[in-house]
């Protein structure tokens, strides 16, 4: 990702008395800060919808939206930036309420400069750490919005809480939970990922939790796993809402206590791990049927970041494909150096419906077939049909074959739900649950 190198701080001043504006805004900038000023919080807001500032400072008592206000409707906006209020009636209580809250610093005025100077100085620290380093790298945007984000993560990474990445397939949710934990405290430790719907209930909770050697057939060694590979570092749990329900308890007992008990053992294990995870599913909805625990959510859940579609950031198509094409040219020793400006212009118009995966997979497979150092728009026109009719990730062929395997097995019983279950494996409700999942009904196997 490439960032422009920020020369001065920026400061957003806020204030609805004009002299003082005028004032503070002279004086600040004599000490190196850019500073934008606005009269009210409204127009706060319409300066922070198109430019990055590094810290908001603002009156607390102004008409219209206040203060706090304009803190939340900053947060509700997605820019996680760092707020400081200044007020001429300030009380203990006030402070109290907004470092609550989320304030990052409370003045009172007549402002104490050097208060206001250390103030300043610790929240552009915290905002620019990293901005330059290596932490997002291999996030390529140009997008306000994927800024906005990446501006959000890096301070979420600071705090060492869970956190939910939610986004469609594609989207890059592993790409950045692992830039998260890159600009974490937990960077020099290891950083593991699972993919949830990708193994059996039985070999999921082996590999997470380890098992004892003989806890099961073929258990021939004892194994740790992945919660105590990542000890001191960061596990991603991808496509988390895939999880049975039964893991989920084991999985939030783990959360609770710090403690995990492997297969077929007696022992606890102490852990300490920072856990994101990450789904392209609603799990509010999951929730509601049934499928996803509440309480296992909440503990997941304590900051939530939502990856947009490679359609909601357009315009990181061309920086993306010119940066793809670059990166497989040389992993295939191919003299290739641009797209002609018909194939850019298809790569641009087209929806994306697998998002920044389907992206690589056209890239790859244009530089594969093309003999020319320039990609022609036919090449991204095949890729693009062949891309349509992709491999189905594990969890989508996972969830072909049990659609499949339920039809004939309900075919087999007449639509028999008990039977079906004692076939299969499992119980009543399992069953019930697989057929709401792949809206399979048992009326319409029965026989005439």
């Amino acid at each position: 990702m490439s960032q422009a190198e920020i020369v001065q701080p920026s400061i957003l001043l806020v204030d609805d008395d004009e002299s003082l504006l005028r004032l503070m805004t002279i004086r600040l900038r004599g000490e190196g800060y850019a500073v934008q000023s606005a009269e009210s919080g409204k127009d706060a807001l319409r300066l922070l919808n198109t430019q990055n500032v590094d810290v908001v400072l603002s009156d607390l008592r102004m008409p219209g939206l206040d203060g706090l206000s304009l803190f939340e409707e900053i947060m509700a906006i997605g820019k996680d930036i760092p707020v400081i209020l200044m007020t001429a009636h300030g009380t203990i209580q006030d402070a109290v309420e907004a470092t609550q809250r989320g304030v990052f610093g409370f003045l009172t005025k007549p402002i104490d400069h050097d208060e206001l100077r250390g103030l300043l100085k610790k929240a552009v620290s915290q905002t620019q750490t990293l901005q330059k380093g290596e932490w997002c790298e291999q996030i390529i945007t140009r997008s306000l919005h994927m800024e906005q984000l990446l501006d959000q993560a890096y301070r979420v990474a600071q705090r060492d809480v869970s956190v939910l990445i939610s986004g469609a397939s594609g989207t890059g949710k592993e790409l950045l939970a692992s830039a998260i934990h890159k600009a974490s405290k937990r960077a020099q430790k290891p950083f593991v990922a699972i993919n949830c719907g990708a193994l059996p209930e039985n070999l999921l909770e082996s590999e997470l939790f380890g098992h004892a050697k003989g806890s099961f057939t073929g258990a021939v060694n004892e194994h740790q796993g992945l919660f105590k590979e990542a000890d001191g570092g960061t596990l991603f749990l991808d496509e988390i809402g895939d999880m049975p329900i039964s893991l989920q308890v084991k999985l939030l007992r783990a959360l609770q206590e710090q403690m995990i008990r492997p297969v077929g053992s007696s022992k606890q294990i102490p852990i300490n791990v920072r856990v994101i995870s990450a789904t392209h599913r609603n799990l509010t909805t999951e929730m509601s049927e049934g499928n996803f625990r509440e309480d296992l959510y909440y503990r997941l859940n304590v900051v939530n970041i939502t990856l947009p579609s490679l359609r909601e950031r357009a315009e990181d198509i061309p920086l993306l494909a010119r940066y793809l094409l670059k990166k497989s040219a040389e992993k295939h020793e191919v003299k290739v150096s641009r797209f002609s400006d018909d194939a850019m212009q298809l790569l641009t118009t087209c929806l994306w419906p697998g998002n920044v995966r389907q992206l690589v997979n056209v890239v790859e497979q244009c530089v594969a077939l093309t003999q020319t150092s320039v990609i022609a728009s036919h090449l991204v026109e095949q890729a693009l049909s062949a891309s349509e009719q992709k491999w189905p990730t594990l969890t989508e062929a996972r969830d072909a074959f049990e659609q499949q395997y339920l039809l004939k097995l309900l075919k087999m019983t007449d639509g028999n739900v008990t039977r079906a279950a004692e076939l299969a494996g499992r119980n009543r409700t399992d069953m019930h649950k697989l057929m709401k999942k792949h809206e399979l009904h048992s009326g319409d196997f029965k026989r005439e």
